[in-house]
């Protein structure tokens, strides 16, 4: 399999050339049963292997991704990296870090974005470059422009590459840009995910250069249509906290699914593909991050960045959002999201 569609992320990394659509490796090492080293590094190759020469995968992945908040999934990328060397030019790693340890509380002091990013460095033992470092959540309790200069300071000493931004408003988006060019910022975006907030983000965005990293492209699982009852969650998943997943939403919910996987069938792709092409069509700046543990699942949901959606696909898309919005939080718990 050949994936055609590249794009450029932004700011200072203007100049990379990744494939539009991105890995995120979260579950990998957050699933109830941390997934076997071998099954990782297949999903991470097959995204890989087909990109066109030059272009490099966008890799997510976190200093806390674990049941226990503990540096497990930077660790799994470090024996990744290790075993395939060839594949560290072919990728470009971000990592979210800036929370108190143990923790998912976010903390923008300088002294901790110091231990976060060197914790990072540490646990990759020089494996791989941090390419784009990007603090989880916006704290309320640190000026911005503070937290952004102390990355900029860590990037001056070569502990990173980029800065990343990630749950933030367009407001604060536009504040940390004017600290530092912004290279991406990560937000959740998905046909039941793209609000006034996100939408805003995505222009705001457009207009500074900056890329946007749109996680969750498949409302954690939900709008693939494998999740068709609360008992498909494993024991421990998270997801199964999640309000759009409880019973007095479920069936509402997968109303939507099931008319997306209609628009889907008519097409001939999955209704994976569909959300991934429906995300990737917000804009070229614009990056669809589906997370994957499996390489055939990695390989259709790469693939979903070359379906071209025709003007009528996206209008019959955008009614079966609009009449079925999602319901809901997103969270249990959303203290810091839009920061």
């Amino acid at each position: 399999m050949s994936i055609r569609a590249t794009t450029s992320l932004g700011g200072t990394a203007s100049n990379v050339t990744v494939g539009k659509v991105a890995h995120g490796l979260m579950m990998m090492t957050w699933a109830p049963e941390p997934v076997p080293d071998e099954q990782c590094f297949e999903a991470i190759k097959a995204g890989v292997d087909a990109l066109p020469p030059g272009t490099k995968m966008f890799l997510n992945g976190g200093e806390f991704y674990a049941h226990d908040l503990t540096t497990t999934n930077l660790e799994m990328i470090a024996r990744f990296f290790e075993k395939y060397p060839d594949y560290v030019d072919k990728t470009f790693l971000s990592i979210k870090g800036g929370v108190k340890p143990g923790t998912l509380v976010p903390d923008g002091s300088p002294a901790n974005l110091r231990r976060s990013v060197e914790l990072i460095n540490e646990k990759l033992r020089g494996t791989k470059r941090l390419d784009l470092f990007q603090s989880a959540r916006v704290d309320p309790n640190i000026p911005l422009e503070e937290s952004i200069r102390a990355l900029v300071e860590l990037k001056n000493e070569g502990k990173l590459d980029h800065i990343g931004m990630s749950e933030c408003s367009a407001d604060t988006l536009r504040r940390g840009n004017a600290v530092h060019s912004i290279a991406a910022v990560e937000i959740e975006v998905s046909p039941w995910e793209y609000g006034e907030e996100a939408r805003k983000v995505i222009a705001t965005a457009e207009e500074l250069g900056v890329a946007v990293i749109a996680y969750s492209p498949l409302g954690h699982g939900f709008l693939t249509g494998q999740i068709k009852r609360l008992e498909d969650i494993p024991e421990g998943d998270f997801r199964r906290s999640m309000p759009r997943f409880q019973e007095d939403n479920f069936k509402h919910n997968f109303a939507i699914v099931d008319a997306l996987t209609a628009i889907a069938r008519s097409k001939n792709i999955t209704s994976a593909q569909l959300s991934i092409a429906w995300v990737a069509s917000l804009g070229k700046h614009v990056i669809p991050l589906p997370g994957s543990s499996h390489a055939k699942r990695t390989r259709e949901n790469c693939a979903g960045g070359d379906v071209e959606l025709s003007t009528e696909d996206i209008t019959e898309i955008n009614s079966v959002i609009g009449a079925g919005a999602a319901r809901g939080g997103r969270y249990t718990h959303e203290a810091y999201l839009w920061g």
